[in-house]
């Protein structure tokens, strides 16, 4: 696989241009599966860079569509190749949350709202065994093992040489305040929220109990913001059984709109931080204080 090949967002570039000639020919999906000999439901999870499509298929397609740009064609079939390869996650095994790690990998910013743990990009070592430990109870060892090596490999796309991740989170008082793993481990995990929102490209703000009631009360939820006008920005919205993602751009806005909201009702960046200093006084034996900011 090529250093900058990644076969989730290939497939999705892949689906979005095979979307894009269908529609310039006039078909729908169900005259195409209809011509193909397939099921219209196939039809949408390629578009939708949910299902993997061979170079065959391309073919079929584009001579059902009429294309006659040879260049089009082996871009097109180039594609095909590059999203059939294996991600570094593969490596890992059966990871359940595949397709997210490889948009994760390709998007250019993230806006996240966390209120209950740290988010993934976020966490040590040992709050993240802790976290996974405790979220997935029957794991054995070796499971714990892979997905915490699995989730410390993707914070290398924060620190990506030239081009890092731009992230942007918003966590709940409770995050702070619930002790995941021991005091020790909560400690240093807010000493190293503290030092990640020191960093240009990250932005941390916290929601405090004394906000109430607010929009996020109805769960976590993460927008990925892409560099290439294909994806543009997509909700991620993490569940127990199947995950969601949101693609559309009327899917999407409402989100990118509660965000908005969220970051507003939070405190600031700067009175982040020496809240979560004075939350880390609470690990350490010193009381802790009610109102950080008096």
């Amino acid at each position: 696989m090529g250093v900058n090949t990644n076969p989730v967002t290939s497939r999705r570039r892949l689906g979005s241009e095979l979307r894009r000639l269908r529609k310039i020919s006039g078909m729908t999906t169900q005259q195409v599966a209809a011509c193909l000999l397939i099921s219209q439901p196939k039809i949408s999870l390629l578009e939708n860079g949910h299902r993997l499509i061979k170079p065959r298929d391309v073919r079929d397609l584009c001579r059902l569509y009429g294309v006659q740009d040879e260049q089009l064609l082996d871009d097109l079939m180039r594609l095909a190749g590059d999203s059939s390869v294996q991600g570094w996650w593969d490596a890992y095994g059966d990871i359940p949350y595949g397709t997210y790690i490889g948009l994760e990998a390709e998007a250019a910013g993230i806006r996240t709202y966390e209120a209950l743990v740290i988010p993934g990009l976020l966490q040590t070592p040992g709050y993240a065994r802790a976290v996974i430990a405790g979220t997935v109870p029957h794991a054995t060892a070796e499971q714990i093992a892979t997905r915490l090596a699995v989730r410390l490999r993707r914070q290398d796309r924060l620190n990506t040489p030239g081009d890092p991740l731009r992230l942007q989170a918003v966590l709940d008082e409770s995050a702070l305040r619930r002790v995941v793993g021991s005091r020790e481990i909560m400690r240093e995990q807010l000493e190293h929220l503290n030092h990640l929102g020191s960093q240009p490209h990250i932005t941390l703000q916290l929601l405090p109990y004394e906000a109430g009631a607010h929009p996020g009360v109805s769960g976590q939820f993460s927008l990925l913001d892409f560099a290439d006008s294909t994806n543009a920005s997509m909700v991620y919205l993490e569940r127990l059984a199947s995950d969601l993602y949101l693609e559309n751009r009327s899917a999407a806005q409402p989100y990118s709109d509660l965000y908005a909201r969220l970051q507003a009702e939070a405190l600031c960046p700067d009175d982040t931080r020496q809240f979560i200093t004075q939350a880390v006084k609470a690990y350490i034996g010193t009381e802790f204080l009610p109102d950080p900011l008096s």
